[in-house]
């Protein structure tokens, strides 16, 4: 989106003629990259949440007071902020008001770990922790994170046991410079998920994944951590995540064990 003032109503075509210019010239024509009134506030609204005026779990200024804030009629503000809902950025509850989502809402959590049991009951998971360590980028990891080659990521390895099988392992790999500071023991002093301690202590949230998903055998090492049988069917899962601006801030590459488990997404 272009460039814009705290008040869309500013940007109403007003073209002043170039220096120089005889007075008889033509207008020049407008931009073809108009966005309907509502787009630019849904924008100014999530530079808002990107800047952290409005941080995870708080509740944001109401329509009315959106409305005044940026001139505009309280309509486009709700139908800017319910764009915003369906994004999964902000979350409406009744009675209460709107507020910025956050990581640690079990909702939230079911976006990104879609894996669930067949027989329908609630298995909670623990996560251990294999390796948290700093290196250097391959060539792979650098382009999917848009970082140089050689600079420096954050890896992470863990396994996810869920009735204390070991069902799901993870690889995941993070900018070193957004994850300044991320270490083993960190990893494990925080009580919650992953993406949760991103969020609060990184000030890093996920918006968006893409997946790419396949069944594999297991390789000899991948099976002796998950404790099957070399070339035993696995269900791998590659995914990109994505902060604000559409900017890459995780590669994570995870095997799983479907026995009695499937993995779910929802489409709309």
């Amino acid at each position: 989106m272009r460039a814009m003032s705290a008040n869309p109503a500013s940007n109403a075509n007003s073209t002043a003629p170039e220096s120089g210019a005889p007075a008889s010239a033509p207008a020049v024509p407008p931009s073809p990259t108009f966005s309907p009134l509502y787009q630019q506030i849904k924008g100014l609204i999530t530079q808002s949440l990107e800047s952290g005026e409005w941080k995870p779990g708080e509740i944001i200024p109401s329509e009315v007071e959106l409305a005044a804030r940026y001139k505009v009629s309280q309509g486009t503000v709700r139908k800017a902020i319910d764009e915003l809902a369906a994004d999964n950025l902000l979350v409406r509850r009744q009675g209460k008001g709107t507020f910025v989502a956050t990581h640690n809402e079990e909702r939230a959590q079911f976006r990104f770990l879609r894996l669930l049991a067949d027989d329908g009951a609630e298995h909670p998971h623990v996560s251990k922790l294999l390796e948290c360590r700093r290196l250097r980028a391959s060539a792979e990891i650098a382009r999917q994170l848009d970082l140089k080659p050689s600079d420096p990521v954050v890896l992470i390895r863990r396994l996810l046991q869920f009735d204390g099988e070991s069902t799901v392992l993870d690889e995941i790999w993070l900018p070193g410079g957004v994850f300044r500071g991320l270490t083993s023991e960190r990893l494990a002093e925080y009580k919650g998920p992953l993406y949760a301690m991103f969020e609060a202590e990184f000030g890093t949230r996920m918006i968006r994944a893409t997946e790419k998903i396949r069944a594999v055998a297991a390789e000899p090492t991948v099976a002796d951590l998950l404790k099957v049988p070399a070339g035993f069917p696995l269900l791998s899962v590659e995914r990109v995540s994505y902060t604000y601006g559409d900017r890459p801030v995780e590669v994570r590459r995870g095997w799983y064990v479907t026995t009695g488990y499937y993995y779910q997404n929802d489409l709309s």
